[in-house]
């Protein structure tokens, strides 16, 4: 019993699924990061855009 238990823990000391796993995970955290920025920033320019139009519309009509 206790051969097996030590051959476990050895097991798993070995095992690096895990690991990998998780820096999978970082990985496309980092990647939905830089995507909401993007997003974010394209969103705020274009609503800029429209806000300058809709103004300069606006402006002509009054």
């Amino acid at each position: 019993m206790r051969r097996s238990l030590a051959a476990r823990i050895s097991d798993f000391r070995r095992n690096e699924s895990g690991a990998t796993a998780i820096e999978y995970t970082l990985i496309i955290a980092l990647i939905f990061l830089a995507v909401v920025a993007a997003i974010r920033g394209y969103t705020n320019t274009t609503s800029g855009m429209y806000n300058e139009i809709d103004q300069t519309l606006q402006d002509e009509i009054n």
